[in-house]
């Protein structure tokens, strides 16, 4: 039974896992620059500061566990990486209405200081410090994050679609199991069964081979 446990782990070296943990870095700093300030301490900014960090949190750690698990289970794999798109969805929805109540400006994104936060995806070796001259100033801060956060969900996309194609192709270490104990049972082979649909015929779970009609 080779090749049932798919590659797995390596999850430092994606990509949306580097960006979703310099969106955690990056918000953490955020909140505690501008929804902790003596001038905003109501209930309302400390409720929204851990749930800031929390969902930004919840993006970085589930990209990592779902791949800590692809070995075994694509389909959990699928699901957590869900998780964490839809927990960085949250917070961006955070992070606009942050600038919106405090009546700042929400960059376009083909605004010339967006596109140069957008370049510095390219570079290599980035880590929250990349970034940390437009924590500088609230506006800034918040619209930086909304470019990280839409590079990462962009990425997470592209993630989630190639992952439900590879469950589709490969499905989860059950159903490699099961092929396996099939062939070791009854002998499958794809060269037999290729042989018997040329035949018009089939092989049947229990090892029978029926006509494909039947």
């Amino acid at each position: 039974m080779n090749n049932l446990i798919a590659p797995h782990g390596g999850y430092k070296n994606l990509k949306s896992y580097q960006n979703a943990e310099i969106v955690f870095d990056l918000t953490v700093e955020f909140c505690n620059r501008y929804l902790t300030n003596k001038s905003n301490k109501s209930y309302r900014s400390y409720r929204t500061y851990d749930q800031m960090v929390q969902a930004a949190r919840s993006g970085s750690r589930n990209i990592g566990e779902g791949s800590q698990t692809s070995g075994t289970s694509k389909q959990s794999e699928l699901r957590l990486v869900d998780v964490a798109r839809a927990s960085l969805a949250e917070l961006l929805d955070d992070f606009q209405a942050f600038l919106r109540q405090n009546k700042l400006p929400q960059w376009d994104k083909d605004d010339r200081r967006s596109l140069v936060i957008r370049k510095l995806a390219y570079g290599t070796d980035r880590t929250h410090k990349t970034y940390v001259t437009y924590m500088a100033d609230a506006e800034s801060a918040a619209n930086c994050l909304i470019c990280l956060i839409n590079q990462t969900a962009y990425l997470l996309d592209n993630q989630i679609k190639s992952l439900g194609k590879e469950l589709l192709a490969r499905g989860d270490l059950k159903d490699r199991l099961k092929t396996e104990k099939k062939k070791e049972l009854f002998g499958l082979n794809e060269d037999f069964d290729g042989f018997l649909k040329k035949q018009g015929l089939r092989r049947m779970e229990d090892g029978r081979v029926a006509g494909i009609g039947e």
